[in-house]
């Protein structure tokens, strides 16, 4: 027999969608813990965008903020990875790399995802710095500047538009990627964005710094920002663990969710990006207060349902027998 849970709810990650939920689950008064690998996808940005009252703010900052905030209500936060879960009768039990459990009656999947970026050296070198993805993200940092889209798929030419709002000075590269189409074609050449064939070798950094895109053949091109279409894929070791499936999407793949987080298991709800693979702080802090309170519901729902059994049960055995 397993022990009783030992928490309300379990959070795997510890980013803005997992400390948003901390939060929100704290303050009402549930027994909530967060488990943090201290490895947050916007690390290497200079600062997270689109976030009203805390515009630029370096992530790592805004995490240190979120956590402090999470504590001062009576959420615990616990460095570390988790690495299995189980379902039990009465909750989950969520093993971490270190041999310790933890055991909750609800579980949050905030893990986020990984970046799977075109294999052509520097990419990852400068991901997240001058290698981007997301004009809404990066974009006005690089406004004005020389800018290389590295083709794809058909992301790529929707990229390329976008990022054309910012610069008028865009270098798209179909690389190996199919034909896009004449539609497409006549799209760039309209906008004045440059197209330049062949196949990417690697990307020749100086310093620290993007310098140019260079070609199997010999050229280089200059660019000073190069946008790349990675593709996203949920960190859901945990919920494959638990019987569940990713759903496939045309970036990636991700845990599907219900408008508040719920997945196809009971008792187990995905926020931010790992249910979402293009939400950004701002959306998947929200994610996660909804993921929250869809949780306390569910519990105080619980928790009214068993109070009216225990009081049925007080009734019945307190009334006498018929003789």
């Amino acid at each position: 027999m397993s022990p009783e849970p030992t928490h309300d709810v379990v959070v795997v990650g510890g980013g803005a969608a997992g400390l948003s939920a901390a939060v929100a689950l704290a303050r009402s008064r549930r027994s909530v813990v967060v488990v943090d690998a201290g490895e947050p996808r916007n690390a290497p940005a200079g600062g997270a965008h689109n976030l009203l009252g805390r515009e630029g703010i370096p992530p790592l900052e805004l995490l240190a903020a979120g956590r402090r905030e999470a504590e001062e209500y009576g959420a615990e936060i616990v460095p570390g990875r988790a690495v299995t879960a189980r379902a039990e009768a009465d909750g989950f039990t969520v093993g971490l790399a270190d041999g310790s459990m933890l055991r909750a009656r609800r579980l949050l999947l905030a893990s986020g995802l990984v970046d799977e970026l075109p294999d052509v050296p520097g990419v990852a070198e400068l991901w997240g710095r001058s290698v981007l993805h997301c004009p809404y993200c990066h974009g006005w940092e690089v406004r004005g500047r020389r800018i290389g889209v590295l083709g794809a798929g058909p992301m790529s030419i929707h990229q390329t538009l976008l990022f054309r709002q910012l610069s008028g000075d865009i270098t798209f590269f179909p690389d190996r990627m199919p034909d896009p189409g004449a539609e497409a074609w006549e799209r760039l050449s309209a906008l004045g964005v440059r197209v330049v064939e062949g196949p990417v070798q690697r990307l020749r950094v100086e310093e620290d710094v993007l310098r140019a895109v260079v070609l199997d053949d010999g050229p280089e091109v200059p660019v000073d920002a190069l946008v790349v279409a990675p593709r996203f894929v949920a960190r859901a070791d945990l919920y494959e663990q638990l019987g569940g499936t990713l759903t496939d999407h045309p970036a990636g793949a991700l845990i599907a969710t219900g408008p508040m987080g719920g997945t196809e298991i009971p008792g187990v709800w995905a926020a931010g990006n790992a249910g979402d693979l293009s939400a950004m702080v701002s959306s998947a802090a929200g994610a996660g207060v909804g993921a929250a309170a869809a949780i306390n519901a569910d519990l105080v729902a619980e928790d009214a349902a068993a109070a009216v059994r225990a009081r049925a049960d007080g009734l019945t055995a307190g009334t006498p027998g018929r003789g």
